[in-house]
């Protein structure tokens, strides 16, 4: 958990994350991204309200990274950064954190093994409603809103199963003559991966691994 504390958390916010903070019911929660000035994601995240903090629910390895990276855009901003690790009980109320429940309901979780890869549109954040297309400015804005704007996106993300062990985040998958996916997230044999859409009733490959297809819970 990142606490974000200070009379102006909510702006700063605004003016990094695709969500839009101002919408966070109290109690209650959003699922939200934080973007490199390129658009590609650095990070996923759960907001929630807690009285007068805003907890970021990020995955722990990266956790002293983010709170790095924040403060070099706190300038003169009344706010504040703490991380609380070990806090399993506060974890568990505010997020699904089965890794296998997640790639099911087609969430990826994006932390140090896949920060800075993606864009929102390929790891279908935009059908997560993880983004705000009406409120102002912020980190890899422009991006986000041009792929919008066109209307599609070439890549997406796809659920797959794996026919053997062996598969790892990052793995790059094939159509047999050359790579065109990488894997995002990965539970045993259920994964997440960005490929062509074109693709995506296709089986692939990876060192004599394949992988099959599966539904997904929203339409892409």
């Amino acid at each position: 958990l990142i606490e974000v504390s200070g009379t102006d958390r909510i702006e700063f916010l605004q003016g990094q994350l695709t969500q839009d903070v101002s919408y966070l019911p109290s109690p209650g929660k959003l699922f939200s991204a934080w973007c490199n000035p390129k658009g590609r994601v650095i990070v996923t995240m759960s907001l929630v309200q807690s009285d007068d903090i805003i907890k970021l629910v990020v995955p722990a390895g990266i956790a002293t990274k983010i709170v790095q990276r924040l403060a070099i855009y706190r300038l003169r901003s009344n706010v504040d950064f703490s991380i609380l690790r070990n806090n399993i009980d506060a974890l568990h109320d505010c997020i699904e954190s089965d890794p296998t429940k997640l790639i099911y309901q087609g969430i990826p979780i994006i932390d140090e093994t896949n920060s800075e890869t993606f864009t929102p549109h390929m790891l279908n954040l935009d059908k997560l409603d993880a983004i705000s297309f009406k409120k102002g400015c912020y980190t890899g804005q422009e991006v986000v809103a041009r792929t919008e704007h066109l209307g599609h996106s070439k890549r997406r993300m796809m659920r797959y199963r794996a026919d053997s062990d062996g598969l790892l985040v990052g793995t790059k998958l094939s159509d047999g003559e050359r790579n065109v996916g990488e894997i995002v997230n990965i539970s045993g044999r259920d994964l997440l991966a960005v490929t062509p859409v074109y693709m995506h009733d296709q089986l692939l490959t990876s060192d004599g691994i394949t992988v099959t297809p599966q539904s997904l819970p929203y339409d892409i």
